[in-house]
């Protein structure tokens, strides 16, 4: 069979469209430390990096490790509660993955995002099945960009890395990929592809069936 024998996806920005959710926790967060709502745009800039990296940026540089603490404590509750609100499958993201595992190609998922969030998201939107493993923010001892998550996938699958890709929509994506020895694919639609310019990934997409074209190709 052509093309890569597993598929490596990020989720926020990559699979599922989930800025408004994750805004309105950000902000329901703010709100419950006395702190007025951050503009949306915002809010996207700061995600990619798991739960503690977004609250302490949007909580601020004055903030102390027992605000960020408490807060984290309320987004997490309150984004768990709120998490399917508004959050979609980007256009074409279904039909791709539809066809990658009617193939047989191994699908896993590495995200930021803690481990019982991110299945329950998938499982909500219908996919979870497509899967042959979802690793979350909490999974490993270390988040994205360390490459501790690829590397148990590859160990878990039986793929060689040059057999692997990542797919993502930001730098830390391609950074992950890159500290583990794999392809990477960027898709242009998701929350950060101005961090392309800076790391770059092997080839870039606008949508999740055009990639799809690009693995199955004859």
């Amino acid at each position: 069979m052509p093309g890569k024998q597993l598929v490596i996806f990020d989720l926020d920005g990559t699979l599922i469209d989930s800025k408004l959710d994750l805004a309105h926790a950000v902000n329901a967060a703010r709100e419950h430390m006395g702190m007025t709502p951050l503009e949306f745009g915002l809010i996207y800039s700061y995600v990619g990096n798991g739960a503690p990296v977004l609250i302490r940026r949007a909580l601020g540089p004055a903030a102390s490790e027992a605000d960020v603490d408490r807060a984290l404590a309320y987004f997490l509750v309150w984004y768990g509660d709120h998490k399917l609100d508004h959050t979609c499958l980007y256009p074409g993201v279904r039909e791709a993955l539809d066809r990658l595992r009617g193939v047989g190609i191994p699908l896993a998922v590495l995200t930021n995002k803690p481990v019982r969030i991110s299945q329950a998201i998938v499982n909500g939107l219908g996919v979870g099945d497509h899967f042959f493993r979802v690793y979350g923010g909490n999974s490993f001892p270390e988040k994205k960009p360390n490459p501790i998550g690829v590397r148990a996938l590859l160990e878990e699958s039986g793929v060689e890395g040059a057999q692997a890709v990542v797919v993502g929509d930001s730098g830390v994506d391609v950074r992950t990929a890159r500290n583990a020895g794999v392809d990477v694919y960027g898709v242009t639609y998701g929350f950060a592809p101005e961090t392309f310019d800076q790391d770059p990934p092997d080839l870039s997409f606008a949508t999740m069936p055009a990639l799809a074209d690009w693995l199955l190709r004859d």
